[in-house]
């Protein structure tokens, strides 16, 4: 499926777009625990699972999660969509394997992949934005900000902002092997490289570095010389909630964090030193250039595309679709039910997570 000029009119949402697709898709070496989620997804449509070997010649759509390698058994036409996780995704991590709220289905690419448009790069290059439409990611994003709303919400520690300091930048860390590094980085491609860059560059700021909640959790790799981010910081904070931290600092410096995103949602001056999606149109301050993006955009045509239009939303409390604003009643409602600490059993929990399914 290609994405038509009729958008540059009326883009629609994620859930209208798929309407187009076959009625059979396959998709490919999905682990069992995603299985009715992307059920969920793809309403009225028959998937069958199957292997990456085993990719019949008549197949005509295959869903890949991620930057999956598009199966050797793939006919020529077959069409691919990508799927990956949404941007207000949970109440938890998903290396826990908790259920999400919202994937994203990419018909072009994927979000992160900086080497080729996305959907999502398309809708943010080209996509008029209507006033209705605008006031609607208005609202969205107010009411994201003044719930304290991330994309894993986790975190239940308080870090105080330190009275005297006059800059305060907070440096988030990332999977280091994950993709969005892979094929979003420049130049730096390690934590501790920023680190040491937004050191180099304030070395007068107080600067805060908060490790990536995955890796926090040891389901993850730390990363390289993770260990010594005090020699290039002020303070490491693993178990404060992104929200209270973005609420606290003047600026984020990112290589392709989502943290940058919703730190612009929360009027906080962003300084890329990678390539994500968020980055290039005038909303970022940039490191590497980006000769393919060039419209200047204003945050809520960022948060209409990002929030409104890519995303799939799906019900925790009726089996279906569902769209953003419901997303956040359910997401809100179960970030209040959870509370601020962790369960008793989570460290036994990630014992065997660790154990069975590995850390990489």
């Amino acid at each position: 499926m290609t994405l038509s000029a009729d958008w540059l009119e009326a883009p629609p949402d994620a859930a209208h777009r798929l309407q187009k697709l076959p009625g059979v898709l396959h998709v490919v070496a999905f682990p069992r625990w995603k299985w009715p989620v992307i059920r969920q997804c793809f309403p009225g449509r028959t998937l069958r699972f199957i292997a990456s070997e085993n990719v019949p010649p008549d197949a005509r759509c295959l869903v890949l999660w991620g930057k999956a390698d598009v199966p050797q058994g793939a006919g020529a036409e077959v069409q691919i969509l990508r799927v990956e996780d949404g941007f207000l995704r949970s109440v938890g991590l998903g290396a826990e394997l908790v259920r999400p709220l919202s994937w994203v289905v990419d018909t072009r690419g994927i979000y992160y992949d900086a080497r080729q448009e996305s959907d999502l790069e398309w809708l943010l290059g080209h996509a008029a934005f209507a006033p209705e439409l605008l006031a609607r990611a208005r609202a969205l994003r107010e009411r994201i900000v003044a719930s304290g709303l991330t994309k894993y919400n986790v975190g239940g520690r308080v870090w105080q902002r330190p009275a005297l300091a006059s800059q305060v930048i907070l440096v988030p860390g990332q999977v280091e092997s994950d993709a969005s590094i892979a094929f979003g980085a420049g130049g730096l491609r390690r934590n501790m490289d920023l680190l040491r860059q937004v050191r180099q560059d304030h070395p007068n700021a107080c600067i805060v570095y908060k490790p990536h909640p995955d890796v926090a959790a040891r389901l993850r790799k730390t990363g390289v010389d993770e260990e010594r981010a005090l020699d290039w910081c002020d303070a490491v904070l693993p178990g404060v909630p992104m929200n209270a931290l973005l609420d606290a600092v003047d600026e984020v410096h990112v290589l392709t964090s989502l943290a940058g995103f919703e730190a612009l949602l929360r009027g906080k001056a962003v300084t890329c030193h990678g390539q994500p999606f968020y980055a290039g149109w005038g909303l970022t301050a940039d490191r590497i250039p980006h000769p393919r993006r060039q419209r200047t955009l204003q945050l809520d045509e960022l948060v209409a595309a990002t929030l409104i239009l890519y995303p799939i939303y799906l019900s925790r409390d009726r089996w279906g679709l569902s769209t953003p604003e419901r997303a956040l009643d359910e997401l809100a409602a179960w970030k209040v039910r959870k509370g601020p600490s962790e369960p008793w059993w989570t460290p036994i929990y990630r014992f065997f997570l660790r154990r069975f399914i590995g850390v990489r």
